[in-house]
């Protein structure tokens, strides 16, 4: 009996983007990548070399599109667009209420938390598992027997994460293992999950973050 292909697919988190204003930015255009962001990126590229890498998108965002330029140079790979890996919806998009949460305290504000567990100010988790499952799913297809690298946006992967984990999907955002330039791998057996890992490549750069340079 022939053995199953062996499918490694990893889900990259874009590095530190440049946000002195601590804007909650979401799928904002204008938003790049800081100097350390660019640094960050190239120590996941650094990760990647002599990897089996035959597949590589990322979300059309510019910080994810960034992430992923230097992976595209060392592998020699084009940086393909999946709009399925964007970062999730939030109506709070373009506000500051990370960096001043009593801005939450405002009726306005409060009646868009009215279900942690949707959430009720955002995508639905569950609409967020069903694109990134399909976005893994096509780039496993894509890389069978070899590998894919996806470039995405932490709670995008987070809550893939906890799908393959078989997880609850609403969760405590200070929970998730998801940090600036990760890289969290799915191998597959034939079309089957049997094992998840994360790394941090970048993670000696982390303590130098600037306030409001996430999601």
């Amino acid at each position: 009996m022939t053995s199953p292909l062996r499918t490694l697919v990893h889900v990259v988190r874009h590095g530190e983007v440049d946000n002195p204003e601590r804007v909650l930015y979401g799928r904002m255009a204008g938003y790049r990548l800081s100097p350390l962001g660019e640094q960050m990126a190239e120590r996941v590229a650094d990760s990647m070399a002599g990897r089996d890498v035959v597949h590589l998108v990322a979300s059309p965002l510019e910080r994810a599109q960034q992430t992923a330029a230097p992976i595209g140079r060392i592998l020699g790979l084009e940086v393909g667009t999946d709009e399925r890996l964007i970062e999730a919806g939030n109506t709070f998009e373009g506000t500051t209420v990370g960096a001043d949460p009593r801005q939450l305290l405002r009726w306005e504000n409060l009646r868009r938390l009215s279900n942690p567990t949707t959430p009720s100010w955002g995508e639905p988790y569950r609409d967020i598992a069903t694109r990134m499952l399909a976005a893994v799913d096509a780039a496993r297809r894509a890389a069978r027997g070899h590998e894919a690298v996806l470039v995405s946006h932490q709670l995008p992967i987070e809550t893939l994460r906890r799908t393959i984990e078989g997880r609850r999907l609403w969760h405590n955002p200070r929970a998730r293992q998801c940090t600036l330039a990760s890289v969290t791998t799915i191998t597959y057996l034939g079309d089957d999950p049997v094992e998840l890992d994360y790394a941090e490549p970048a993670g000696d750069l982390l303590p130098g973050l600037a306030p409001g340079a996430g999601t």
